[in-house]
């Protein structure tokens, strides 16, 4: 069996801890921040707080090793942690990687000492020239000519209840628009509830409007992110003009627009609104840089789900940019009494089926903390698929997540509940919202209460869709 050993753990070497975690053989992490430490431990990631520049205190360890990577986010930092492994475990391999303002005797040191180095600066250089071979420069030149065709102010629409990823790219829109001369604002429908979403908004003082149906808005122009069709998962009128549309989600019809980028490929779209602040040049501020780095984060799953290049390039690029501190405290907020009570009812309330748990909370004050649940429930041994669904103002909301599971949970969701309402999303984290008027309909072998009709359906549909029933 593989022994590996992670020496520091910045965001990129996160991203390789939850990767390794994942695959056979054992994985034992060292960094010298105790908060990180203590992260990882939540997460059941073998960790401990030690000084990765010190070879005493690696040969303190006494095991075996066979692979040492390092993963620090400082050059200066990981040479010198690189010099002791090799000190230590002269037969490891030993993978790099440089990390930021690394000067030329951190890669000559590096050079030596390494079997490989991983240069976030190289592959910068090379995704900008794979941009300007694959179009880039064309698509910055039409998204300029639509924003400097508008008179007026421009209204950016995230879809419902948005999440960092939406947020942040909408954000970053309107940055470009105001560059060009062009007003924006950034509005969405429905709530900012969960915790973090909250703390994100107002941590980095982000600037939203949050509309409503009977609102009149007398927008210019309008422009979609995140989502691609007006009445879909908005609330505007599904007869809007739109003017512009960012997305990384495939559509599911035309889409018609003025300026169309959507690229399935992409981890978020946030990415690719890096590569528009990028192209024009664009000062994004710290701020923005922090909401676009915190996006792709989320969407990614920390750079472990459905990950391209460019998502881990435009994290490279947005990390000394980005105010770290105010990151840390965007994702450690104080968890409320609702969703602890969710959590707790969901776990009184879980069916298990082999791996695959699912569980009816009832009525919830609010929609996020079903999220929450399914994350937190899916830290139970045992467990590779969890599905907590619940319901709210005449609605059903689902959530669903998985870890190392074969399941595509998109696909699942869409096929039990594609013709009830709407379902979809990842293959590891996926939701439905179902119209709880259907349940109307049920009939008399139902249970008598509305949360009984409700796990009746439900979790049957669910389990029958996974098993490919």
């Amino acid at each position: 069996m593989v022994s590996r050993l992670v020496l520091g753990c910045g965001t990129t070497g996160r991203a390789v801890v939850d990767e390794l975690a994942e695959r056979r053989g054992d994985v034992l992490v060292l960094d010298p921040d105790e908060s990180r430490v203590e992260s990882l431990r939540n997460e059941k990631i073998a960790a401990e707080t030690r000084d990765t520049t010190d070879a005493e205190a690696l040969r303190d360890l006494n095991r075996p090793v066979d692979v040492v990577v390092v993963a620090g986010d400082d050059a200066g930092t990981n040479r010198r942690t690189a010099a002791a492994a090799r000190e230590v475990y002269p037969d490891a391999q030993l993978v790099v990687y440089l990390g930021f303002e690394a000067t030329a005797s951190d890669r000559d040191a590096l050079a030596d000492i390494a079997d490989d180095v991983v240069d976030p600066g190289k592959a910068i250089v090379e995704h900008l020239e794979a941009v300007v071979a694959s179009g880039g420069q064309t698509r910055l030149r039409a998204l300029r000519e639509t924003l400097e065709g508008i008179t007026g102010t421009l209204g950016v629409f995230t879809h419902d209840n948005p999440d960092p990823d939406a947020i942040a790219a909408a954000v970053a829109l309107a940055r470009i628009a105001e560059r060009f001369g062009v007003d924006a604002e950034v509005c969405y429908y429905g709530e900012i509830s969960h915790q973090e979403n909250r703390a994100f908004v107002n941590l980095l003082e982000l600037d939203l409007r949050n509309v409503d149906a009977e609102d009149d808005l007398e927008y210019d122009a309008v422009a979609l992110v995140d989502h691609s069709a007006p009445g879909v998962n908005d609330q505007l009128d599904p007869e809007t003009d739109v003017d512009v549309v960012v997305d990384h989600h495939p559509p599911k019809q035309d889409v018609d627009a003025t300026f169309v980028d959507i690229r399935p490929g992409m981890g978020s779209t946030s990415t690719i609104m890096v590569e528009y602040i990028r192209g024009f040049g664009i000062d994004a501020g710290s701020e923005v840089a922090t909401g676009l780095l915190y996006g792709i984060r989320v969407d990614t799953k920390d750079f472990a789900r459905e990950i391209t290049t460019d998502d881990f390039e435009a994290g490279a690029w947005l990390l000394p940019r980005a105010d770290i501190d105010v990151l840390e405290r965007v994702e450690s907020p104080s968890m409320s009494a609702d969703t602890l009570d969710t959590i707790a009812r969901a776990v009184d309330n879980r069916e298990l089926d082999g791996s695959v748990l699912a569980s009816c909370v009832g009525s919830i004050a609010d929609r996020d903390t079903l999220a929450q649940a399914a994350d937190r429930l899916l830290t139970m041994q045992g467990v590779t698929v969890t599905f907590v669904y619940g319901y709210i103002e005449g609605t059903i909301y689902a959530s669903a997540r998985s870890r190392g599971s074969d399941v595509d949970l998109g696909e699942v969701l869409r096929e039990a509940f594609g013709e009830m309402g709407s379902a979809g999303g990842h293959a590891d984290m996926a939701g439905a919202q179902l119209p709880l008027g259907l349940f109307d309909q049920v009939g008399d072998e139902a249970e008598e209460t509305l949360t009984e009709m409700v796990e009746d359906v439900v979790s049957a549909r669910f389990f029958d869709a996974i098993r490919g029933e």
